[in-house]
Parts: C-alpha cells; sequence; structure tokens
C-alpha cells in the first residue's frame, strides 16, 4: 500500500494537469479570436481602401494588392473578362516581376483553370492545380504553382473578372475563411469598381460635350474646314485613347473616299488615299450610316487594296459623320495592337461627336453658301452697273468724238481724237470681257484633276483584275496647270495599261503628289518587272512627255520585285 503523502501529492497534480490544459486551450481560442479579429479588421480596411478608389486601373491593382494581403498568398492576379464573355482582355498580377512577365510572354487568355472561372463562376479551392481536369500545365519561365483559390467578381449581376490566388506562403492549404475573406473582397470590389466605371463615363461624357462645343465653335466662327476636321479628329483621338485617327471625305463626282486627314501612329501612309465606299471599313462605314468595328484590322478588314499600312495596330472602329443621305466623311480611330477593342458604350458618345460634328459642318456650309450668294449678288450688280452705265456712257463718248472729228481741220488733233475713239473701243471690249468673267458660272464638277484620276484607276480594274490603291496629295485641282493635268491623265492611263498586259501583277499602287512646285505620279506594281528586250514605245511616250515640260521619266525595279515608274515636272517657281 502507498503512503498517504503520495496519494495526496498525485490528486494534486491531476487537477494541476486539467488546469493547464484548459488554460492552453483558452489561450489558443483567445489567439484565435485575436486572430479573427485582426483579420477582420484587415478585410475592413482593404474594403474601405479599395472603395476610395476612383480610377479603374488604379482600383483593379488595389483589390489584386488588397487579396494577396488577406489570404497570405504569393502570388495574386485579376482576370478581366472581354466582351465575348469567353476569354481575358486585361490581366493584372502582384507577386510576378516585370522581368518574369517579359519572359513568360503574352498574359493569359482564360484558358484551363483560368477559363474553369470563366465557364463556372462560382469559388474554387485546390490544393494541387496540376490535379486538376482542366489543368494543362504553365508555359515556359512561369513560377511554380501549386494550391489555388479563385472567386468570381461580380457587377451588377454580371461577372466582370476572377480573382486568381496561388502559393499560400509557410506552404499552407486555402481554407474556408480564405475562401470567405475573399469572396467578401470580391463583393466589395464589385462595388468598386462600378463606381470607378460610372465615374469614368462621366468623365468622358463631359470631354465629349467640350468637343463638341469646341467643334461647333470653331465652324461658326470661321475657322478653315480643314482645321476643322483635324479638330474632330484629335479630340476623337484623345477621347477613345487610339493611336490612329484618320478622316476621309467623299469626292465629287465619284464613287470613292478621299483620305484628307491622317493623324498619329502610321498617319502618313493614309493620306491622300482614295478608297472604295464598296469594301473596308471607312467604306462599309460610309455606306452603311452606322458603325462598323473590328478587333484587329491588321489582320482583317482593311483601309485600302494595297501594301498593309497597319503595322502595330490593333482594334478599330469607323464611325460616320452624319447620318442618312446626310453622311459627309468617316471618321475611323484604331488602337494599339493588343489593346482592348472598342465596345458599345464607347461607339454611342462617338456617334453622338460625329452627328453633332455633320450639324456643326452643314450649318457652316449654310453660312459659305449664303456669303457665297451674297458675293455672287454683289458681282452681278457691279456687272449690270457696269454695262448699263459705265460702256453706254463710253460708247456714246466715242460717238460724239467720232462725229466731232469731222468737223476737225487740224490733220494731228482729227488723228488724235480717232485714236482716242479706238481706244474708248478696246476699253469697252476690256470691261464687257470683266462683264463676262463676273458672270460666268462654269460647272467645275467632275473636270477636276482628282476626279478624272479616280475615274481613270476605276476605267482600269476590269483590265487589270483588281483596283488599283491611289494616293492623292497636294493641291492638283487648283495647282496643276491644264496642260500638264493632261499629260498627266495619258502617263497614267499609259502605266496602268503596260501593267495589265505585260505585268503580271496582282497588286498596283498609283502615288498623285505635288508641294506646289513640283508634281511626282508613281504608279508600282508587284510583277514580273521590267522586261530586258521589247518595244519600249509607251515608256519613250512618256519621257517624251515629261521632257516637254521640263521634267524626267525614271523606271526601276525595287529589291522586293515589280516595277516603279516616278514621271515627275515642275509645275511653279522654286
Amino acid at each position: 500500500m502507498g503512503s498517504p503523502t503520495g496519494r495526496g501529492e498525485a490528486r494534486v497534480r491531476l487537477p494541476q494537469l486539467r488546469l493547464d490544459e484548459l488554460l492552453e486551450e483558452l489561450q489558443a481560442r483567445l489567439d484565435a479570436a485575436r486572430g479573427t479579429r485582426d483579420r477582420v479588421h484587415s478585410l475592413l480596411e482593404a474594403v474601405l481602401s479599395v472603395g476610395r478608389e476612383l480610377d479603374l486601373e488604379q482600383a483593379l491593382r488595389s483589390i489584386v494588392q488588397a487579396a494577396a494581403v488577406l489570404v497570405d498568398a504569393e502570388y495574386a492576379a485579376l482576370g478581366v473578362i472581354g466582351p465575348d464573355g469567353k476569354h481575358l482582355s486585361a490581366f493584372h498580377t502582384v507577386g510576378v516581376s516585370d522581368e518574369q512577365i517579359a519572359r513568360i510572354g503574352h498574359f493569359p487568355e482564360g484558358h484551363g483553370i483560368l477559363g474553369e472561372l470563366i465557364t463556372h463562376p462560382e469559388p474554387l479551392r485546390l490544393p494541387k492545380i496540376s490535379e486538376h481536369p482542366s489543368s494543362y500545365g504553365f508555359p515556359a519561365h512561369h513560377p511554380p504553382m501549386n494550391t489555388f483559390l479563385g472567386v468570381p467578381i461580380r457587377v451588377r449581376d454580371q461577372v466582370f473578372g476572377n480573382l486568381y490566388l496561388t502559393e499560400k506562403r509557410g506552404g499552407a492549404q486555402f481554407d474556408e475563411e480564405d475562401e470567405s475573406v475573399l469572396a467578401t473582397l470580391a463583393v466589395a470590389a464589385g462595388v468598386a469598381i462600378d463606381n470607378a466605371r460610372l465615374y469614368e463615363e462621366s468623365r468622358l461624357r463631359e470631354r465629349w460635350l467640350r468637343a463638341n462645343a469646341e467643334i461647333t465653335h470653331s465652324l461658326m466662327s470661321g475657322s478653315e474646314r480643314g482645321e476643322v476636321l483635324r479638330l474632330i479628329a484629335e479630340r476623337a483621338r484623345e477621347n477613345t485613347a487610339a493611336a490612329l485617327a484618320v478622316v476621309a471625305v467623299p469626292m465629287e463626282d465619284t464613287d470613292s473616299l478621299t483620305v484628307e486627314l491622317a493623324i498619329g501612329q502610321e498617319a502618313e501612309a493614309h493620306r491622300g488615299l482614295v478608297l472604295s465606299v464598296d469594301d473596308g471599313l471607312i467604306g462599309r462605314a460610309f455606306s452603311n450610316a452606322a458603325p462598323v468595328t473590328s478587333s484587329d484590322v491588321s489582320q482583317g478588314d482593311r483601309v485600302s487594296s494595297g501594301p498593309r499600312r497597319f503595322t502595330g495596330l490593333g482594334p478599330a472602329v469607323a464611325v460616320p459623320i452624319g447620318s442618312g443621305d446626310g453622311v459627309r466623311g468617316v471618321v475611323l480611330l484604331v488602337r494599339a495592337a493588343g489593346t482592348t477593342v472598342f465596345t458599345e458604350k464607347e461607339t454611342e458618345p462617338l456617334q453622338g461627336f460625329a452627328a453633332q460634328a455633320a450639324v456643326a459642318m452643314e450649318l457652316a456650309e449654310r453660312r459659305r453658301d449664303s456669303e457665297q450668294i451674297a458675293l455672287l449678288q454683289d458681282r452681278d450688280r457691279i456687272a449690270r452697273d457696269l454695262h448699263d452705265l459705265a460702256i453706254q456712257r463710253l460708247f456714246a463718248t466715242g460717238m460724239t468724238l467720232q462725229s466731232a472729228g469731222r468737223f476737225i481741220e487740224h490733220p494731228e488733233a482729227s488723228e488724235r481724237v480717232l485714236r482716242a475713239v479706238d481706244d474708248l473701243d478696246e476699253t469697252i471690249k476690256i470691261i464687257r470681257s470683266t462683264i463676262f468673267g463676273l458672270r460666268s458660272r462654269e460647272d467645275a464638277v467632275g473636270q477636276g484633276l482628282r476626279a478624272r484620276i479616280v475615274r481613270t484607276a476605276g476605267e482600269a480594274a476590269p483590265v487589270l483584275g483588281y483596283a488599283p490603291s491611289l494616293r492623292m496629295e497636294g493641291l492638283l485641282d487648283t495647282q496643276i496647270p491644264k496642260e500638264t493635268a493632261a499629260h498627266v491623265m495619258a502617263v497614267l492611263s499609259e502605266a496602268l495599261s503596260n501593267i495589265a498586259r505585260h505585268a503580271r501583277a496582282d497588286r498596283a499602287e498609283v502615288v498623285v503628289e505635288t508641294d506646289g512646285r513640283e508634281l511626282r505620279l508613281t504608279v508600282s506594281d508587284n510583277g514580273v518587272g521590267i522586261p530586258s528586250g521589247g518595244r519600249r514605245s509607251g515608256l519613250r511616250n512618256m519621257a517624251d512627255r515629261a521632257g516637254q515640260l521640263g521634267g524626267t521619266l525614271e523606271v526601276t525595279s525595287p529589291p522586293e520585285g515589280g516595277a516603279r515608274l516616278v514621271w515627275r515636272v515642275p509645275v511653279g517657281e522654286g
């Protein structure tokens, strides 16, 4: 039997052990409560931080940063779902350096696990990504990732995007509490994104209203048409974050449009282009009097035939200036490659802007018409006064002098009077010529060099088997003399005929340009080049025409193949 003292000590130790266990359990629960309190506090701070952002891009960055901190993840990302609802249009990351991103390449488009959340927008928690049926691995240079937690972000019952968290620190797994915290943040993120969108839309509407007011004021104050078109292009480009803005207007008496203005990336390649109203973004927008969009203009629709002119460019929209039968032109806007496509929300204010610009242009044209009518009426009055007053008085004076000459006996005096009568007759002829000039209404529609060039190029299309690309720059209708214009048309017809007969080409390009001192006609193709033998009477005729005007003809075979003809002549003083 044990001693009473030993049994007493055992009874003392057992309660002491139970007390220690209870104290440890209490401490654990206190730590858990403190941890929960701290986490709730962190979540509230994250919600407040995200809610303060009004810039959408900054709000998205704040959301993904807060998500990584709240669930203690090494890597975090926010994928924005594109307009098609199937792919990601933007991807914001935390934990991956710029150097790593550059080595990995293009951001994910929404396949694999990322696509799983797009297809099924519900929280997804995985202990190992590679074990999920939708997983098919990572691209080269991608950091290794195992644990995964993803939740959707909804904005007004629509899925805006998804939060993706991987690699919980310390090698632990994401748990239900992490999922709950992240889901709560996603709700706050949806509200923040909606607020940022509404704020951005209000700012954008304000910018469009300012642009409309600026254009209307410019037109009503008498600004030149070219200045107004440039203002339209610049404001549309700024408000849509476009890299290139093009304004095309119809050419009189033709079924073509000409690019009157181009600013931004690749602008030089578009200036002066002549475009068909039957194809391309600009042509379809003009013909249909409705906007036309493209997700990647460099791969699909093009502004015209000929070499590609959209290197480094992607999403595009063409919007008519005006509506119905009153379309006065088209604005083409193109963003840089890899950027977001033009959405309906962006196109709507752009349409309103273009319609307002068309109304302002209409009012300005009416004002110019009224000024022209007033000028013509004033000319008619001057012509009438010259005819009814000046000529009649001069004629009467001449008759008086002529009759008085018979009574002058001095030979020299008589001769002087007759000479004065002759001078009066000449003066009457000059005044009559002036009257004719004031009253003449020469109908020049369709007679300008530009329209004639367009018609000639169009007439050559059936013979060539394709429409040649056409670009014109400079004041061709006003700075080129009639004689020179006739030579230009003859050389252009001969050049296109030669391509059709001998080149075996499937592409031809015509460029006609002048700087006021020289006219330059360039015709190129991608055919077999200049033959070594055979008749060259056509080229000799072109060279003779250039020589008559003091110009030159140069025919070369470019390194890329085909032939290039450059016919240049002076048209003014240097």
